[in-house]
């Protein structure tokens, strides 16, 4: 992230429409963290999808598996 920057996080209204492609479960924003994400909240998921440039990129095959 260049120097100054911050993240930001998501707009409140499209986190309310967004949902886990995997499980369909709500998402959690961690967008303003270090190394942004929306985080599944479904008990069996829990999947981490990274947020690039403020836009989430909703893919299974980049999401981050939980540990």
């Amino acid at each position: 992230m260049p120097e100054g920057t911050h993240p930001m996080p998501l707009e409140a209204g499209l986190l309310e429409i967004l949902a886990c492609p995997a499980c369909h479960a709500g998402l959690d924003d961690r967008s303003a963290a270090e190394s942004p994400e929306l985080v599944c909240t479904g008990t069996d998921c829990g999947l981490a999808y990274p947020v690039r440039d403020g836009i989430p990129v909703l893919l299974v095959d980049e999401a981050r598996r939980p540990a």
